[in-house]
């Protein structure tokens, strides 16, 4: 008796011009981990490309941010940052989001960069994932990358204590802390260092998220599920050329095994 509402509904934002991949990448993992529902806000000149690629996901083309108020409502989790972007576009869909936004959240990317000295407007959310690497976490803690891998435990707490989000801090042996401590990520190898693999992962957690998980639950699974995936392709084809979107079909077959 199952229906598609049952399961959730994820609006992905981003991919300001030259960008649309990385939040296109980011709606069609979070559809292929079970969300219900997949809606994407991006320019409208790629649309077409998304259509393309994945229809089942329902398309928005925007040039001004005041037209996503109405996309905001009855969504489940809303991932922003792929793409986006730091220029006007970008900041204003930022401030839109924060502003009318009581839902949980996915935080990735740009979106991170646009938020540097104000992580406390998190708050916002229901709950909250943040996904950092380790330049855009130098960025917020207002130190150096060699400073951030230095001490990468040091750099996960204080970002989870100035947001009071769920932190994945992506790297090698990627670190989840939350309100329950810290996990480590034993998965994963060098093939991940290519464009768009976090934006995968970014939808993944939101795809989870939005069928009811916790932040740091989501967090948690889909870290392991996307590092796992990337074992496995590895093993099969090899390192090199591994691309991001690879890894969806495997997350599936993992999901479901």
């Amino acid at each position: 008796a199952a229906h598609k509402g049952d399961f959730g509904h994820v609006l992905s934002v981003g991919g300001d011009h030259g960008f649309g991949g990385a939040v296109i990448m980011a709606s069609i993992a979070a559809q292929r981990v079970g969300a219900g529902l997949v809606s994407m806000v991006s320019r409208p000149e790629h649309i077409g490309a998304l259509l393309a690629h994945a229809p089942q996901v329902m398309a928005h083309g925007i040039d001004h941010a005041a037209h996503i108020n109405a996309l905001l409502d009855e969504k489940t989790v809303v991932a922003i940052g792929p793409g986006l972007g730091r220029a006007a576009w970008g900041q204003q869909l930022l401030q839109k989001v924060l502003m009318g936004s009581a839902m949980c959240a996915v935080i990735d990317a740009d979106a991170l960069n646009l938020l540097v000295g104000r992580l406390e407007k998190l708050a916002v959310f229901k709950q909250c994932v943040m996904s950092p690497h380790p330049g855009e976490a130098a960025r917020l803690l207002g130190c150096s990358v060699t400073q951030v891998e230095r001490d990468r435990f040091t750099a996960v707490r204080q970002l989870h204590q100035m947001s009071g989000a769920t932190v994945v801090l992506k790297g090698q042996g990627t670190l989840i802390f939350d309100a329950f401590g810290m996990t480590i990520c034993p998965y994963g190898n060098p093939g991940m260092a290519s464009g768009g693999m976090g934006d995968v992962l970014s939808g993944i957690i939101a795809g989870l998220m939005a069928q009811g998980l916790s932040a740091a639950m989501a967090a948690r699974l889909g870290v392991a599920l996307h590092s796992v995936a990337a074992d496995q392709e590895a093993e099969a084809r090899g390192e090199i050329g591994m691309a991001a979107m690879d890894l969806i079909p495997r997350v599936r077959e993992l999901l479901n095994a």
